[in-house]
């Protein structure tokens, strides 16, 4: 099945007819799904990527289940698994999954629909790499030699690690910023004022206290002042240079409210791209579970 877990699964070919994809839909292309069904399970809050994966679904002609994990029975001691098994024996055709759990799709991997990885722990976030990458490319049309700075909460974001290490393969250089106690040593480590006037694409995270065992070390005010990007740190970039956000944002602190939808930014223009490369995932895993399942019915036919 051509399930979409991570992009460390795909070969570089495949990455670049995701975004040719996208590109199509972008301008225009129809493609329907008519009468599938597809279930999104978002077992984490979500506005961007659950109703982005919505409205592509929607463009595909697909008929959506959303799930409600506070009103499920979840809440009477349900596992997750059996959770996932049943929407696959009430007979969607794929899951779209976000959990709080690194690698959760291993704990399911005997599901014989495509699952769509809308977001692991803090490992991998596929869907939102693509749409940043398709944002790039739209920007400088070249991936090849491109320089990077992602900056903010780093140790506990799926979008800093899926990434860094989707756009090395692709060539780009890549380095990281920020507040030490979010640092991790794995990663080029940059101070913020130096690193903003040399890379072409600024991309900065929240804070993501949701995930933290402690309290953060200093006020939100000061992190603004020391980490966060301000207007006049936005003077010091290249003049085109572009700033982008995974979001949500948090205007203040680590974004200016002023910098937020400055000229120089394109994190609403990540939002509306993410439709089309969803449509893009979605395309991919449908149209071969489609394949594969009218072969194996010719096959019981036989």
């Amino acid at each position: 099945m051509k399930s979409l877990r991570t992009l460390k699964e795909l070969e570089i070919s495949e990455i670049l007819e995701l975004l040719e994809d996208a590109r199509k839909f972008k301008n225009g292309m129809v493609y329907k799904l008519t009468d599938k069904v597809i279930a999104n399970l978002f077992f984490e809050p979500s506005t961007r990527t659950q109703n982005s994966f919505n409205m592509a679904e929607l463009k595909l002609d697909m008929k959506v289940i959303n799930f409600n994990a506070a009103m499920s029975s979840l809440q009477k001691g349900e596992t997750f698994y059996d959770t996932i098994k049943t929407f696959e024996a009430i007979g969607v055709d794929a899951l779209v999954i976000r959990h709080s759990q690194d690698k959760y799709y291993e704990e399911i991997s005997n599901i014989k629909v495509p699952i769509i990885n809308a977001g692991d722990g803090v490992l991998s976030h596929p869907s939102q790499t693509l749409l940043d990458l398709f944002t790039i490319y739209e920007e400088f049309g070249k991936f090849e030699g491109l320089k990077v700075m992602i900056v903010g909460d780093i140790k506990h974001s799926r979008v800093a690690h899926e990434n860094i290490d989707t756009m090395t393969r692709l060539g780009m250089k890549c380095c990281v910023s920020g507040a030490l106690e979010f640092k991790e040593d794995c990663f080029n480590w940059k101070d913020f004022d130096e690193g903003l006037q040399e890379v072409d694409v600024v991309m900065m995270l929240r804070i993501q206290h949701e995930r933290h065992n402690e309290k953060m070390q200093i006020s939100i005010s000061e992190y603004l002042e020391k980490y966060g990007l301000t207007h006049s740190r936005v003077k010091k970039m290249k003049p085109q240079a572009i700033i982008m956000h995974p979001a949500p944002f948090n205007r203040g602190v680590e974004i200016a409210d002023n910098v937020a939808e400055c000229e120089k930014s394109r994190i609403f223009k990540q939002i509306e791209n993410g439709v089309f490369i969803r449509q893009a995932i979605i395309k991919r895993s449908l149209s071969w579970f489609i394949l594969w399942k009218m072969q194996k019915f010719m096959r019981i036919k036989k």
